[in-house]
């Protein structure tokens, strides 16, 4: 496994935030207009976003975390072995980063909620970042690749393979 993503993707960070139920953290757009973002109909994702310069996939998903939910209170549970990619649709990579990547390669993590779930806040992140999402609710992680939009379905379904023991887990204590 390499530690750099495959030339031509850029490098993110993707985060399974589980509950106690094992049930992940699913957030709704807020900017509807973008189209590498959403598609009518399919605009909940879990937390992603890019690796900034100097940093580990590990910190990014930290930081990425705070700022989409404001969560810092987690236990890290598992990272999916390797860089899960997906290609953008032709049109929309020309849109959304002027043709200099094809699609994003993302190293996902599983987290488990340790605070209590009002330390959630999408509204106001912290930092003065803006707001990723407008709505979040708890789902299956079994669900997730069907609210994802088309294109990121197959990163989707790796991650379930890879983290379902997290939500099978949970359940069984129940």
């Amino acid at each position: 496994m390499t530690d750099q993503a495959p030339e031509g993707y850029r490098p993110c960070v993707g985060l399974a935030l589980f509950n106690a139920e094992g049930l992940v953290f699913v957030g709704r757009r807020a900017d509807k207009t973008k189209r590498e973002h959403v598609a009518p109909g399919h605009a909940w994702q879990m937390p992603q976003g890019g690796i900034d310069a100097g940093e580990t996939p590990l910190e990014a998903a930290r930081r990425e975390l705070a700022e989409e939910t404001s969560v810092t209170s987690v236990e890290l549970l598992a990272e999916a072995p390797g860089w899960l990619s997906y290609d953008l649709p032709v049109d929309i990579g020309k849109e959304a980063w002027k043709g200099r990547w094809r699609g994003q390669a993302q190293r996902w993590f599983a987290f488990r909620l340790t605070g209590p779930e009002d330390e959630i806040n999408i509204l106001t992140p912290p930092g003065g970042h803006k707001a990723e999402f407008d709505a979040w609710r708890w789902a299956r992680l079994e669900e997730t690749p069907d609210l994802i939009i088309p294109f990121k379905r197959d990163v989707y379904r790796q991650v379930v393979r890879h983290f379902a023991p997290f939500a099978d887990a949970a359940v069984k204590k129940s």
